[in-house]
């Protein structure tokens, strides 16, 4: 089982990561985070998606679906945001945050790798 300084040092391995934070949705705050750019404040972006995990939970919920979120992907210009809730006892209300190069990724093995690192970490 990998602690969360590993899981984020493993994240930041896949090809093409930009940076990665794990957040607690129900708050908004980052727990952890590794890499970024001087123009983006990874913490900041990673907060605001909070909001994003939350309304699709919602809809889940309204919905009555009897499902689970795998990921959440949102797609720019040159990059991939994936979000990934977690879903181990110790991680509930939690996701990790994966911020990717559009041009340097490949988005299935990053997802793949992402899902390997979540079943991984311990909280």
């Amino acid at each position: 089982m990998a602690n969360l300084d590993v899981a984020l040092k493993n994240a930041m391995q896949i090809e093409g990561a930009i940076g990665v934070a794990v957040v607690d949705y129900t708050s908004g705050m980052t727990l952890g985070v590794a890499g970024g750019t001087a123009e983006l404040d990874l913490t900041v972006a990673a907060a605001g998606n909070t909001d994003v995990v939350r309304a699709k939970m919602r809809t889940i919920e309204m919905l009555q679906l009897n499902d689970e979120i795998e990921d959440i992907l949102i797609t720019l210009g040159t990059q991939y945001h994936v979000i990934r809730p977690l879903t181990g006892r110790h991680g509930k209300g939690l996701f990790l945050y994966l911020m990717l190069s559009k041009s340097r990724a490949n988005l299935a093995l990053a997802r793949h790798q992402l899902r390997t690192i979540e079943e991984n970490l311990e909280l």
